[in-house]
């Protein structure tokens, strides 16, 4: 069993949790089981989600002995970022095109902090690129954009960051529903239902360069490694 593209979940009575191996501790987001996230568990049952029943939120699919190519797919993309206003955890303004288009790399994910699946799989895995990069993390600029803008406050934002110990060069963002909207738009990941959102990572190294998009689960590691081939290119 490799770290990186494995799917767990663990099944009580009725709840179900969607779990995430990164090197030897295995987590899951833990709200259907009414337990915190990122808390290590020993695997109950290995299957692919297609055979289970997670309320809906079902929309990832790996098979479970997949190779480490199957786990995420990627591509590069150009993208027009929208002239908007989102607002970061401490309730200020941040203009998007402005921040995305800085001298600084880059690194973004999608999630809401209600999400009781995919979202703080992801927010973990980001939680420890900073740690394998090492003296790398100084340039590297990590952005969470919540699309739940209607719950998201940012003082919600500011606790959920919280949770993963997000330091000062990961910000977490949200704004106006219309705004949200159209960065989702701009980057391809609009969906009516957020609860129907897939994993995805985007990032840039140089700025005007396109950007690298990963969509699918990848490991910390995974990750790191994409970067570095974007900043050497």
């Amino acid at each position: 069993m490799k770290a990186g593209h494995t799917i767990y979940l663990k099944h009580l009575g009725t709840g179900v949790a969607l779990a995430w191996l990164t090197g030897s501790t295995l987590f899951f987001s833990g709200s259907a089981l009414g337990h915190g996230v990122g808390e290590p568990v020993i695997p109950v049952k290995k299957v692919s989600l297609t055979d289970a029943d997670t309320n809906k939120h079902t929309h990832i699919h790996p098979k479970p002995d997949a190779s480490e190519a199957d786990a995420y797919t990627r591509s590069v993309k150009a993208y027009v970022i929208p002239d908007v206003v989102l607002t970061d955890v401490n309730d200020r303004p941040v203009r998007l095109r402005e921040l995305l288009t800085g001298t600084d790399p880059v690194m973004m994910n999608f999630i809401f902090t209600s999400c009781g699946a995919i979202c703080p799989v992801m927010s973990k895995v980001f939680s420890e690129v900073p740690a394998i990069l090492g003296s790398e993390a100084k340039s590297l600029r990590m952005i969470s954009i919540s699309i739940d803008p209607e719950n998201d406050t940012p003082q919600r934002l500011k606790t959920y960051a919280k949770s993963f110990h997000a330091g000062e060069r990961w910000k977490f963002l949200t704004g106006r529903i219309e705004d949200v909207k159209a960065v989702q738009l701009a980057f391809d990941n609009y969906r009516t239902d957020k609860m129907s959102h897939e994993p995805l990572t985007l990032m840039r190294g140089i700025a005007g360069k396109p950007w690298l998009r990963i969509n699918g689960f990848a490991s910390p590691e995974q990750l790191v490694r994409e970067y570095r081939k974007v900043l050497a290119q």
